[in-house]
């Protein structure tokens, strides 16, 4: 709801009224309160590939390991991370002089279509700012691969079929929403600048600000029963 929250409603008024104008103010704001969520919810996922890899691989001692004290500190690593990269790419961007075009070719305000706009040297910038994307990227996605290479290697060891189907059901709504937000905000942020292209930008920036919020509780309610039963009727009305 927040990640939407800051996309969705000045896109849906630029489309109705055609009211593209956003202060300068507006604009760092928005950086701001987009890379705090994306990053929080990039580690908070990496998070909850732990509590899944725990609840799979160490059932009887889920509760030590899963205590709330560890699901305190791991909210709060993820929140202090997103406001302190949120706070960096702001200060950074602000600090920019932009003294060319003042339209943006972007959906909303995003670093790599704003260091365009710029006049100053935004080298060092890119530096800034890749380095420590790069590091937030890399363990995440490293301490998820991990974690789902431990649960694939126990679901393979269950010798029954409906256990490894009733299993793997527990973790696989989170994996379809890991694929979807890291891939596209890997393929965003961390491809080099040689293969950049503001279209395809512009398609990713929707599925991650747009689609995949609007996914996600379908994702998460496709274990329910009454979502599995809702979604074969479905099916049955338009076959029919």
């Amino acid at each position: 709801m927040s990640f939407t929250s800051m996309v969705l409603p000045k896109l849906l008024d630029i489309f109705l009224t055609g009211n593209n104008v956003i202060s300068y103010k507006g604009c760092i704001t928005q950086v701001f309160f987009l890379v705090v969520l994306m990053v929080s919810e990039y580690l908070i996922l990496a998070a909850m590939a732990y509590d899944r890899y725990v609840a799979i691989c160490h059932p009887l001692r889920y509760s030590y390991f899963m205590s709330l004290q560890v699901c305190f500190w791991m909210s709060w690593i993820s929140w202090s991370m997103g406001i302190f990269e949120g706070i960096l790419y702001a200060l950074l961007i602000s600090s920019c002089m932009f003294c060319k075009a003042n339209e943006i070719d972007h959906l909303f305000c995003d670093l790599k279509p704003l260091m365009m706009l710029s006049c100053s040297d935004t080298h060092t910038i890119e530096i800034l700012i890749l380095g420590p994307s790069a590091v937030i990227g890399f363990v995440p996605s490293v301490m998820t691969l991990v974690s789902y290479m431990y649960i694939i290697s126990t679901i393979l060891k269950i010798h029954s079929k409906e256990g490894r189907h009733k299993t793997f059901s527990t973790c696989s709504s989170h994996l379809t929403v890991i694929i979807l937000f890291y891939w596209t905000i890997l393929g965003m942020y961390m491809r080099p600048k040689s293969s950049y292209s503001i279209n395809q930008d512009k398609v990713l920036a929707i599925l991650y600000a747009g689609v995949i919020p609007m996914l996600n509780p379908l994702i998460y309610s496709l274990k329910n029963q009454d979502v599995k039963k809702a979604l074969r009727k479905l099916k049955k009305t338009m076959l029919c």
